[in-house]
């Protein structure tokens, strides 16, 4: 495939890859807090798949340029949860859970367009091309967004687990509370410093430095994706 073309799909497919993983991912923890009782993100407007309704542009922008980011964070007021604890344990792993659904139905169908259609004309090559890149963006970056999601850093929804876990005078989850958002912080600049050392030295001995790319490539595809691809694998063997 023509280098300039690869670029422009590789930045399209993660484009599109986007909506399928935030949207429905914003709209899980909407639901999730109207099901615990709390019409918060209902009342503005949130419980949508309108993907316009969850729009962020820095966090879409990092997302396609690094593969990982965020929607515009959903309202929620956990007091107006009918079990505080539950509705904000339930909440907060909703997004999660439902991105690691989506990895696990996309997948397959990523193997079935890279193994069994056919490249018997250029067009198909690039339509083959593009399908794999959106099918795979969009299993890759659901779980990144899944491993960036669960560090247990203010206001990630891995801090919501915590949160709903523990009392409010919990030293642990104060120190997150109030510090967790600049170590979050920190942690995403180190990250494009490093990129941009990367690329402009050529010595890739520095991305070991990436302390949040190195976690969300390693924890995202040997952790969570190892079950995924493991079962798939498996089963396609069979045939």
């Amino acid at each position: 495939m023509n280098p300039i073309v690869y670029q422009v799909f590789y930045y399209l497919s993660a484009a599109i890859a986007i909506l399928f993983v935030f949207v429905p991912h914003e709209f899980a923890h909407a639901y999730s807090a109207y099901r615990n009782g709390d019409l918060t993100a209902k009342y503005y407007g949130r419980l949508t798949l309108n993907p316009v309704k969850h729009f962020d542009l820095m966090g879409f922008l990092l997302c396609v340029l690094a593969g990982f980011g965020w929607a515009k964070p959903v309202p929620i007021n956990p007091n107006n949860f009918r079990k505080y604890k539950k509705g904000l344990f339930e909440t907060a792993v909703a997004g999660v859970c439902t991105n690691y659904v989506i990895a696990f139905i996309v997948y397959p169908i990523f193997l079935v367009v890279a193994r069994y259609i056919p490249e018997s004309s250029t067009a198909l090559i690039y339509v083959k091309g593009f399908l794999e890149l959106v099918l795979y963006r969009i299993y890759i970056i659901s779980l990144s967004i899944i491993a960036f999601n669960l560090l247990p850093f203010f206001p990630l929804d891995g801090f919501r687990i915590i949160e709903s876990c523990t009392s409010p005078f919990n030293k642990f989850r104060l120190f997150l509370e109030k510090y967790g958002r600049y170590i979050l912080l920190g942690l995403i600049i180190e990250c494009f410093i490093c990129n941009i050392l990367v690329q402009a030295t050529g010595v890739t001995a520095l991305q070991y430095l990436n302390v949040l790319g190195f976690y969300l490539q390693w924890f995202a595809q040997n952790i969570l994706g190892a079950p995924i691809w493991g079962f798939w694998d498996w089963i396609f063997t069979l045939f």
